[in-house]
């Protein structure tokens, strides 16, 4: 395991401990997070821990090609009950996420530091949201990194039922008609396995990292 210093600099992913962690150290600066995601690697940790990186053996991916729309969540989208948006209410999401209740989780690993360093991000067009509206009111909403080829998406949240799926489902549809290659939903929970999710090697998902790949 590696300690980083504020050299701009990761340890190939083939060194990652085998809990997953591969650094600890370093900072939130938007090079770093930039250099971290294009290498398959993102932090994770709560307040309190030293900034911990990640790249875990499996990954949890989305193929967009295998993406099916359930019957139930078609009636949904049908019903025509929400609105959704693309990257219009950025840290508003980013602060819905850390602020909703999860079962399993007593705290968040959202700290103040990663929404200001996630902001600069979408500032600079890398971070992206999608909200979901009911009523004129932001009832859902994800948010990842867009590195043009693949979106590596963070966290979601739904204060109503089925807001979260929309908003998944609108963000697929979107990389669909783009012509990307992958979403990155980093690991394994239920939920993403019920929206068609599954997991892949470390190896294999780096190499769609890499656009010579294609």
């Amino acid at each position: 395991m590696y300690y980083l210093s504020q050299d701009l600099f990761f340890p190939d992913v083939t060194l990652t401990h085998s809990s997953g962690i591969i650094a600890l150290g370093g900072d939130l600066s938007p090079q770093r997070l930039q250099l971290a995601y294009s290498s398959g690697i993102f932090p994770w940790f709560e307040d309190g821990e030293p900034i911990t990186w990640w790249s875990p053996d499996l990954r949890m991916v989305l193929f967009l090609d295998e993406f099916v729309v359930s019957k139930s969540m078609r009636n949904v989208l049908n019903r025509k009950t929400f609105t959704v948006t693309f990257n219009q209410n950025f840290r508003d999401v980013i602060a819905n996420c850390q602020q909703i209740e999860r079962d399993g989780q007593n705290g968040t690993w959202i700290t103040n530091d990663m929404i200001e360093a996630y902001c600069k991000l979408n500032e600079l067009g890398i971070a992206k949201s999608v909200e979901v509206w009911q009523n004129n009111e932001l009832v859902g909403g994800l948010y990842g990194i867009d590195l043009g080829h693949v979106f590596c998406g963070e966290s979601m949240f739904s204060k109503v039922s089925n807001a979260s799926k929309v908003a998944f489902i609108a963000l697929v549809k979107h990389l669909q008609q783009n012509d990307y290659k992958l979403l990155d939903c980093q690991v394994y929970n239920s939920h993403l396995e019920s929206l068609g999710c599954r997991e892949i090697e470390r190896d294999d998902f780096i190499k769609f990292l890499k656009k010579d790949q294609f």
